[in-house]
């Protein structure tokens, strides 16, 4: 299989109304569950260790001493990584499609003394209006949407980063290209929207090839984290 859209793909910002419509009405309460310290199952466990393994090794890529900073969380679901990067200093804007998530990632937040703050949002990630920032992090929220329109939605963030964008891609291996491709034949509305797997060097060929991105950044660190039933890639985009 190659890494070009196939006749079945979506648009952007159909497949963002699946995203919303999925995690805000049928996944909430399961997704607070698994990103909270309470009971869950052996297969959500190790997505939650994968997880959190995920969120250090981005946290692990920004500097220590975040005061002053302006980051973007794009898909901040609960908030985990807002917070943790406040703690360090730094004003973070956290978005997610959800307003479900956001209201309790909100409502976890207030409680918490922190160096810096959080403005927590719902909306697209490609809002022009959230402004401009010094990191964008982007963690399992690209994951869902074909790869010409998740770099498209790179370069547009290109736009209004300084530093660096750190995301995350679903490896293309045999195990999520059989799942991505049986995923297909389930009622549109029995299933989450997929998960579009990616390989790393078609992923970055794209990435060379698209000039707002290309001008500004080139590929820098990169970590693949797999914990049993999470499984994911860490890429960062550096300025040049």
């Amino acid at each position: 299989m190659s890494d070009v859209m196939t006749s079945e793909a979506i648009t952007y910002e159909a497949r963002r109304a699946e995203i919303e419509t999925y995690f805000d009405r049928t996944a909430a309460e399961t997704w607070k569950k698994l990103t909270s310290t309470a009971p869950v199952g052996r297969i959500r466990q190790t997505v939650r260790a994968g997880r959190d393994t995920m969120r250090a090794t981005l946290l692990s890529w920004l500097p220590e001493d975040l005061t002053g900073r302006r980051i973007l969380d794009a898909g901040c679901g609960t908030g985990a990584f807002a917070v943790e990067a406040a703690a360090r200093g730094a004003d973070i804007v956290a978005i997610d499609l959800s307003e479900t998530l956001v209201a309790h990632a909100r409502t976890a937040a207030e409680s918490l003394s922190l160096k810096g703050q959080v403005t927590f949002r719902s909306g697209d990630m490609l809002d022009e209006g959230l402004g401009r920032f010094d990191h964008v992090i982007a963690m399992d929220s690209l994951i869902h949407y074909e790869p010409a329109d998740a770099v498209a939605a790179l370069a547009r963030l290109c736009e209004r980063t300084e530093q660096s964008i750190l995301f995350t891609f679903a490896p293309k291996t045999p195990l999520l290209t059989v799942m991505h491709a049986a995923g297909r034949f389930f009622p549109r509305g029995d299933r989450a929207p997929a998960i579009v797997p990616v390989s790393r060097r078609g992923l970055i060929r794209r990435i060379e090839a698209e000039a707002p991105i290309a001008e500004r950044f080139a590929p820098g660190r990169g970590l693949r984290v797999d914990t049993g039933f999470y499984k994911s890639h860490a890429m960062e985009l550096a300025a040049r």
